[in-house]
């Protein structure tokens, strides 16, 4: 072999190991992350909280895998950098109709946003906020496109895309069999699972928020705490031959049910927001006792089983929030969903 030829095959053998390296992070990053995972929710909205740095530390001291994120924060995601914490960020709402008519703007929110902490293990996209139903919800399919087009052309195809969706998009959700979107949300929803359809397997996941503690809280005489909680000791409802002890899996089924009649039958869910406050409206529906029983419960379930209507689909969860954010509006309820005060110190234990 001539020296030329050895130093070609050396370049060659270089170019490929440096490939290599690139996308090693990227396959682990598809099968590594366990089923059934909990994360939870990095609000921001308190004028006492932590800096950034110290609540990624706090999340890796408490052992929590995932993190969410509402908007990009460089802060945050630079000190996620090289961390073993997954992260879902979100584009804010205000931002869909400009990614939703330009392929470039999502070009350059990647670019922006998601390029400078690469070494941040991005698991979700999350297009919108809770806008379906809404006069942003027209833009979020394409919206969703255009940023996928953009990851995968940045090299980031195995980050998911999707949009976060409250219970108010359904019309019907009881019995779960029965969910149906509103025929408001039934256009934008349409074109999301559409969307997500087209992703196949694992990427088409559609995120929903599920909150057990207002549908209690709105109606104790009908939903039942031990319902709600986790805690019921058999059946509460039977639907079609499936039995349901808890009202999170209900919740979760009805969602599954709009799905499909909506066109979204291999689509899958994860939960952006579930939990239960601290505080603000009296003992009986409120406190550091009741919270923990819920996120206890909810993080032995999830991570045990799926939905009795999906039940080998486990689902990564995100338990709302980190901290009681004081700057949260209306004052009470919504201001005592944390884990943690703004201290770092517990409002109650809960293993991860």
């Amino acid at each position: 072999m001539t020296t030329g030829e050895l130093q070609r095959l050396r370049t060659h053998m270089t170019s490929t190991l440096n490939a290599l390296i690139f996308l090693i992070p990227s396959i682990l990053l598809q099968y590594t992350m366990p089923a059934g995972s909990i994360g939870v929710n990095y609000g921001l909205n308190g004028n006492n909280l932590p800096t950034p740095a110290a609540v990624v530390q706090l999340y890796k001291t408490h052992g929590i895998q995932k993190m969410r994120l509402f908007c990009p924060n460089p802060q945050a995601q630079q000190a996620l950098e090289r961390t073993n914490i997954y992260v879902s960020l979100g584009v804010m709402n205000r931002d869909l109709p400009s990614l939703a008519r330009s392929q470039t703007a999502a070009n350059e929110w990647v670019k922006n946003n998601i390029l400078p902490y690469r070494n941040t293990h991005y698991q979700y996209v999350t297009v919108g906020n809770e806008v379906i139903p809404g006069p942003f919800s027209q833009y979020v399919a394409q919206a969703m496109r255009n940023i996928k087009t953009a990851l995968n052309n940045a090299g980031l195809s195995h980050v998911r895309v999707t949009t976060v969706i409250a219970t108010s998009a359904l019309s019907i959700s009881f019995p779960p069999s029965a969910g149906a979107f509103s025929a408001e949300s039934l256009p934008a929803i349409t074109a999301v699972l559409r969307f997500l359809e087209e992703q196949g397997l694992p990427n088409n996941v559609l995120m929903v928020n599920i909150y057990p503690f207002f549908a209690y809280a709105a109606d104790p005489q009908h939903v039942s705490l031990q319902y709600a909680q986790f805690t019921a000791t058999g059946n509460v409802v039977i639907d079609h031959g499936l039995g349901y002890q808890n009202l999170f899996d209900a919740m979760v089924d009805a969602f599954y049910s709009a799905m499909e009649k909506a066109g979204g039958r291999t689509v899958g869910i994860a939960v952006a927001e579930t939990g239960w406050p601290s505080a603000g409206k009296g003992e009986q529906f409120t406190s550091p006792a009741l919270a923990q029983t819920y996120n206890k419960n909810l993080i032995e379930h999830v991570r045990r089983i799926g939905t009795p209507k999906r039940p080998n689909d486990h689902l990564h969860v995100f338990i709302f929030a980190m901290f009681n954010e004081n700057q949260k509006t209306p004052p009470g309820v919504e201001q005592n969903f944390g884990l943690f005060y703004p201290n770092g110190q517990p409002v109650y234990n809960l293993a991860f």
